[in-house]
């Protein structure tokens, strides 16, 4: 993976946090991410090249007018009133090379200096089994290195509720921890796919590849997580961005836009669902 700056601009390098999304159902830490580079003003520093990113092209998602600039795979955005780095991931990862590219992309933050990431992602409803209280609304879920079972102080007393899911030692997560541990002598395999189980969901999604990788470089690893279904899933990305604001000490204060202290919507949401229906054939 080769970090290309753009020309003219300057990595700033107390940006210590990196916040990114996980690919998954609903695109929802693709959308909060967004919601996040669109309300913090956070301008664009480079891109990531990376192999095992399938490519893509598109037009600028944050300006009101055309303006020429080529939205690209994977780019990095920074927020100096944040102090944070943002990565957007606009494609997905090729089959088969998430681990690959999860290396990758812990080494950038690695070299980066980068201190503590974020990963913003989502699950599917309907592996929400346990009791669920809807009374208390959407609910935030987190998966922490702070400790070996995934808990950590700050994210509890945030009101965030813990990926009771993960087990640090069950098979796939024992897998996932000796692929990127590079002192590992195990040869551990991941099961083939009609020998999953159910409790082998959550470590075959990306996020939890890239929480692996990073933890194995040593470096401070939050993921925040929300279930939901395919749709319309704005509201969904509402609650990951606030839950990453409220994490990394953001405040509405520190908001750019047109109104100060709301979030500011990405222009592309616009066209998110294409053109109303032409109300004369009704």
């Amino acid at each position: 993976m080769e970090f290309v700056v753009e020309e003219g601009k300057r990595v700033n390098e107390e940006c210590s946090t990196l916040i990114l999304p996980a690919l998954s159902i609903g695109n929802v830490g693709q959308l909060a991410a967004d919601l996040l580079v669109s309300s913090t003003g956070a301008d664009r520093v480079g891109y990531l090249d990376d192999p095992y990113l399938l490519p893509c092209v598109g037009n600028d998602a944050y300006g009101p007018l055309p303006c020429g600039q080529i939205a690209l795979p994977l780019e990095v955005y920074e927020s100096s009133s944040t102090a944070s780095t943002l990565a957007l991931q606009r494609s997905p990862v090729a089959k088969g090379m998430m681990i690959k590219f999860a290396e990758n992309i812990a080494d950038f933050a690695a070299s980066s200096g980068k201190k503590h990431v974020i990963v913003l992602s989502s699950l599917d409803f309907q592996r929400l089994h346990h009791n669920l209280d809807m009374s208390r609304g959407p609910q935030v879920y987190y998966l922490s290195n702070a400790e070996a079972s995934g808990r950590d102080d700050h994210c509890e007393r945030l009101g965030f509720g813990r990926l009771n899911e993960y087990d640090s030692e069950g098979r796939c997560w024992q897998y996932l921890s000796s692929v990127f541990d590079e002192n590992s002598k195990e040869e551990l395999t991941f099961p083939a796919e009609d020998e999953l189980e159910d409790i082998d969901y959550y470590p075959s999604l990306p996020f939890a590849a890239l929480f692996s990788a990073f933890k194995a470089r040593g470096l401070k690893v939050t993921c925040l997580l929300c279930y939901c279904s395919e749709g319309d899933n704005i509201p969904d990305a509402f609650l990951l961005a606030e839950a990453a604001s409220k994490l990394t000490g953001l405040t509405p204060d520190k908001f750019h836009g047109e109104e100060s202290g709301k979030w500011q919507i990405p222009y592309s949401w616009k066209s998110m669902y294409g053109a109303p229906p032409d109300m004369s054939m009704f």
